[in-house]
């Protein structure tokens, strides 16, 4: 797969938006909660240009029982994709870009607090958040057309700041 990194763009939020409450109004009354996710979420840094969203549902069996409604906004289902207990979702736009991914859990699943906790440390600590947005370009100059390269020259970086990030969220008031 082909992909880029682009410069931060402020209409990621509002894309994010849209299309948490297009896939909220496709799934009846099992969508508790639609999160933001990923490097579009975070202001001010580099990403590939794909909506990350993390879907908070009553359970993955009622959301399994849902998989054509999300089919219907154009949603390719991959179950599981690795991550156990995950159901994850892409949609490519009409000319075959990939624009979104959900990645959606069952509430109460401790991957919906990692994401959670990764995406709100880079937030709050623009320092890391911008050396992550400076890695990601590097890693698409010198990797063009591999992403497995690029994503692999990432991993280092993430687990440690995620690591930190869960300590973080641990520690803030009303963490539980």
């Amino acid at each position: 797969m082909d992909y880029r990194v682009v410069a931060p763009d402020p209409a990621w939020r509002g894309e994010a938006d849209r299309e948490a409450a297009r896939i909220c109004a496709a799934l009846d009354g099992i969508a508790l909660a639609i999160h933001h996710i990923g490097s579009t979420s975070i202001p001010g840094i580099s990403a590939k240009p794909v909506i990350d969203l993390c879907l908070e549902v009553s359970g993955l069996g009622d959301l399994d029982a849902q998989t054509a409604s999300l089919e219907g906004l154009g949603y390719e289902a991959l179950g599981e994709y690795g991550i156990a207990r995950r159901r994850f979702f892409l949609r490519d736009d009409a000319s075959g870009v990939r624009t979104h991914h959900v990645h959606a859990f069952a509430t109460g699943d401790p991957e919906i607090a990692r994401h959670l906790a990764f995406r709100d440390y880079l937030r709050a600590h623009p320092v890391v958040a911008e050396a992550y947005g400076r890695l990601k370009e590097e890693l698409a100059s010198r990797h063009p057309g591999d992403l497995e390269a690029y994503m692999e020259g990432k991993d280092p970086f993430i687990k440690e700041h995620e690591a930190r990030a869960l300590e973080w969220s641990a520690e803030r008031p009303g963490a539980e």
